[in-house]
């Protein structure tokens, strides 16, 4: 089956304007972050965000909590189903943005360091040196502004479950303050670390909306492993990044890379610790349905058997 030349054409001129709106438009070319010119771009910013964030989210818990009895939830209509699905089509556009400004960066600048680095090396650990500008770090620019959008989920957990998760709080924290690390010293790794987050996040909102639309179950499976894979893809490329420092003559922004490994650390342990909770507590619960079928199937035979005893009887005694 053959296509027409027209219907290729098309595809064509299609795939060169997306190219040309996500890695060659002149704004995102000539980005360069600067807290004169960035909004949120400031240290003071970035710590009254996140203090922000936090003490609205407890107050609210607090308030509702002496508002409204005890796991009464408020309706939201479709806000939260409108959010993951926005946050699915933003972190789809951000990893489509980010994978093709970073092929168009290596195209570009392989001329300086095609003799000691290769192409995932790159993408592991910058050269030393490198600035702040251009492409990637456009778009390692937006995934920051997107955390604070990320952070509206909390209100949404708060308002339908009336639950205020601590893991939750840090984690949402401790992203959005290691994005700005990644702009504010131009760390190595980031390129990887924003393909990764956002391609786990266009999986888990997208589903997160088909559930809330179509088919109203549980997502939670998904989103916890999503999660999962995610971290120890970030741990094998932590180990990739420190060896290359090492052995290839040092990766660019090391000293936010350490702090970001040690906040990396504490959220994989939070985090496997989350996990082996509700899954010991899955594994008790179907344990428990277990039981309680062997003990009906118990009680069934031994009422028939009864049965069959007292038909016996009665047929000996006629």
């Amino acid at each position: 089956m053959s296509t027409s030349p027209s219907g290729g054409k098309a595809t064509t001129v299609m795939m060169q304007t997306l190219n040309f709106y996500l890695s060659q438009h002149p704004a995102i070319v000539g980005f360069r972050w600067s807290h004169a010119l960035c909004w949120g771009s400031t240290w003071s910013f970035l710590v009254s965000s996140i203090a922000a964030y936090v003490v609205v989210s407890i107050f609210l818990h607090l308030l509702l909590a002496l508002l409204l009895r005890r796991g009464q939830p408020v309706p939201l209509g479709p806000l939260p189903a409108l959010h993951s699905l926005s946050m699915s089509l933003i972190s789809a556009t951000i990893f489509a943005g980010i994978l093709l400004s970073a092929a168009a960066e290596i195209k570009e600048t392989r001329w300086f360091w095609r003799r000691s680095k290769t192409p995932l090396q790159w993408l592991l650990c910058f050269p030393l040196g490198t600035r702040p500008s251009g492409r990637v770090f456009f778009w390692s620019y937006v995934f920051y502004l997107s955390r604070f959008l990320h952070m509206l989920r909390t209100v949404f957990v708060i308002l339908r479950r009336r639950k205020l998760f601590f893991f939750q709080l840090f984690y949402l924290s401790i992203s959005t303050f290691t994005s700005f690390l990644w702009l504010e010293f131009s760390q190595s790794f980031q390129v990887l670390a924003i393909l990764f987050t956002t391609l786990a996040c266009s999986v888990t909102y997208g589903y997160r909306f088909w559930t809330a639309i179509a088919a109203r179950g549980a997502c939670f499976p998904l989103v916890l492993n999503c999660q999962i894979v995610l971290l120890g893809c970030n741990l094998v490329c932590h180990v990739g990044v420190l060896l290359l420092h090492f052995f290839k003559g040092g990766c660019n922004g090391i000293g936010a890379w350490v702090f970001n490994s040690v906040l990396n650390g504490a959220i994989l342990l939070l985090f496997l610790n989350f996990y082996v909770r509700v899954y010991f507590r899955r594994g008790r619960k179907l344990k428990r349905v277990g039981d309680r079928g062997e003990n009906n199937v118990a009680r069934s035979c031994s009422v028939l058997s009864a049965g069959k005893e007292a038909d016996s009887n009665t047929l000996k005694s006629n």
